[in-house]
C-alpha cells in the first residue's frame, strides 16, 4: 500500500470526509462494475454502491490493514452486492443507452478488450437467468472461488459448477448471435 494511500485511510478513519472522498474515487469504478453485472439495473447499482459506501465509512476504524484496502472495499462490496441480488432475482435486460452509461461510468473496471466488445459481453451477460448470471459474475469477473460462490449465494458447490457451465454456454450463443 503507497504511502499517500495509507495516510488517505488514517485521515478518514479520524473522519477526515475529503480522504475518504479521495478513497472513495479511487474505488467506485471497480465496485460500480460488481454491482451493476451482478444487479444488471443502473439505479439498483448505483443504490447498492451507496450502501457499499456507506458500510466502509462505518467500518473504516475497524480496518486494520491486514489485506489490501481495495480487497477489503472489494469483499463488503461483493458481499453487499450479493444481498441486493437476493432482494431482486428477476431477470433484468439492459437498454443499450443504460449500456453507453454503464461503459462511459466504470471506465477501465470493465477490463474486457475494446469498448465495443466489453459492450457485447456485458450485454451477454444481462441475459443471462439470474442464477447463472451472479454464478458467472462471481467466478469469471470477480475471481472467487465455486466454495466461495456457494456460500455467499446459499446453494450447493456443485449448483454454482454447474450454473456456470449453463452461463458459458448461453453466453457462447448469445456472443454467436450478433
Amino acid at each position: 500500500m503507497s504511502a499517500h494511500v495509507t495516510k488517505a485511510i488514517q485521515l478518514a478513519q479520524g473522519g477526515d470526509r475529503q480522504s475518504f472522498h479521495w478513497l472513495y474515487q479511487q474505488h467506485i469504478g471497480r465496485v460500480y462494475a460488481v454491482c451493476w453485472r451482478l444487479l444488471g439495473d443502473r439505479q439498483k447499482a448505483e443504490d447498492a454502491c451507496q450502501e457499499i459506501f456507506v458500510k466502509v465509512w462505518q467500518r473504516l476504524p475497524d480496518f486494520k490493514g491486514d489485506s489490501s484496502f481495495a480487497t477489503w472495499v472489494h469483499t463488503i462490496a461483493t458481499r453487499t452486492a450479493v444481498d441486493c441480488w437476493r432482494r431482486d432475482r428477476r431477470l433484468t435486460f439492459v437498454a443499450p443507452d443504460q449500456m453507453d452509461a454503464w461503459v462511459e461510468h466504470a471506465g477501465a473496471a470493465t477490463d474486457g478488450g475494446s469498448v465495443g466488445g466489453a459492450r457485447d459481453l456485458e450485454q451477454a451477460i444481462q441475459r443471462l437467468p439470474a442464477q447463472a448470471k451472479a454464478v458467472f459474475v462471481l467466478f469469471a469477473l470477480e475471481g472467487h472461488q465455486h466454495n466461495e460462490i456457494a456460500a455467499l449465494l446459499n446453494i450447493a458447490e456443485g449448483s454454482s459448477k454447474s450454473q456456470y457451465h449453463r452461463a458459458r454456454q448461453l453466453l457462447r450463443g448469445f456472443l454467436s448471435e450478433d
